[in-house]
């Protein structure tokens, strides 16, 4: 049911984007841009367009799209790139999230609870105002939009009925709500990317062959002079924590509600504590090889630039330039990509939070810790998944 769903743009307001258009396995589960195409756009990956006429897109995703390998983990506690959602007893939901009180109940995991907000975010799969019911909902309360759409996939095609043969509790079609529609998707991620059959993997399992001599350097590296496994440790490789480390501005960001900047204020956005200003979540590592661009805004395409502004944020900072980005041409839009770097003030204060330089590496290491982020990366999980793409699917 869920991978059904995942490759469904029954899920989308306007029904023109599906959750794999913008997390397909070709592009290790992202799309290959620094920022998405969402609602509205065409294609698929790196070529993909954002359409024409009065349905094309109206702004771009403020964020990079992440990957989705083991965010099924029981120890994942936290996610989105400002920690939006946690697990918390908050608002007696099991979940701290931007529905707050209004988040349904009967959600079994935390995957479950993430996949219910790209249905109902405007610029990703809800739609614009006045093209469609799922939209219009939204603006008067998020979770108007859920029963809408749950609605709408319980009464098309085959899927009430696979519902009720599904799951054990309903009976009827009449009863599949959006938490057996979050519960199908989370279930289908949760298996379809879980990976933990990377050489690294292997030798952590006692097979010391699988690493090559630079990988073996690499991991020596990680772990002591380069201090990534400061904050990147552990089963997850993430400590689940949020850090400044002082990326390159551009985009349309994602902010408060009152804050009228084209910026992007990370972890502050939703704690409201100046300390917490353009920070972000410590992604995981595994199959990160596959996941390029690299940041909470995609800003390097590479694995070796993001590493090496770990090294000396602030040069890196100074040197990056637009043409670094993977946007494609939104000439409507063009003029707003990269006004935030213009914003004297703006600038000064991200300025501030820039870590210092980082350990001196040569070349030589560098390469070898890259070796080593190379054999982070899955091989059955990743060549051989569960499920796969289903016939049918057509970007």
């Amino acid at each position: 049911m869920g991978q059904y769903l995942f490759y469904d743009t029954i899920l989308s307001g306007n029904r023109n984007i599906s959750c794999a258009h913008c997390h397909h396995p070709e592009f290790g589960t992202g799309d290959g841009l620094s920022l998405g195409i969402g609602e509205g756009g065409q294609g698929l990956g790196p070529e993909r367009t954002p359409g024409i006429g009065l349905s094309r897109i109206a702004k771009r995703i403020p964020r990079n799209a992440p990957g989705l390998w083991n965010l099924g983990a029981r120890d994942l506690t936290v996610m989105f790139h400002d920690g939006r959602l946690s697990q918390s007893d908050l608002f007696g939901n099991g979940f701290n999230s931007p529905a707050e009180e209004w988040l349904p109940q009967g959600l079994e995991t935390l995957l479950a609870a993430q996949a219910l907000f790209p249905l109902v975010a405007q610029f990703e799969m809800a739609g614009n105002p006045g093209e469609n019911e799922v939209i219009g909902a939204v603006h008067d309360r998020i979770d108007n939009a859920w029963p809408i759409l749950a609605k709408r996939v319980r009464t098309e095609d085959d899927y009430g009925a696979r519902f009720v043969a599904a799951f054990d509790h309903i009976e009827a079609s009449e009863e599949v709500t959006i938490v057996e529609i979050a519960n199908a998707l989370a279930a289908f991620m949760a298996l379809e990317w879980t990976s933990f059959d990377s050489p690294f993997d292997q030798y952590l399992a006692g097979n010391h062959a699988a690493l090559t001599p630079d990988q073996r350097a690499g991991m020596q590296l990680f772990y002591g002079k380069a201090a990534c496994a400061r904050c990147h440790f552990g089963s997850l490789m993430s400590d689940q924590k949020f850090h400044a480390l002082g990326l390159p501005a551009f985009g349309p960001g994602r902010t408060r509600l009152f804050d009228p900047y084209a910026r992007d204020v990370g972890r502050m956005s939703e704690s409201n504590r100046l300390e917490d200003a353009y920070a972000f979540r410590t992604p995981m590592l595994r199959n990160v090889a596959l996941t390029a661009p690299y940041g909470h805004n995609g800003a390097f395409a590479t694995l070796e630039g993001i590493l090496r502004h770990h090294l000396d944020p602030a040069q890196s900072r100074a040197a990056w330039q637009p043409e670094d980005a993977r946007l494609p041409e939104v000439p409507w839009l063009a003029a707003a990509d990269f006004v935030i770097r213009s914003d004297v003030r703006e600038m000064a204060r991200q300025a501030r939070v820039v870590p210092a330089k980082g350990p001196e590496l040569n070349d030589v290491e560098i390469a070898q810790i890259i070796a080593f982020l190379e054999s982070l990366t899955g091989t059955r999980s990743v060549t051989h998944p569960p499920f796969g793409v289903p016939e049918g699917f057509t970007p």
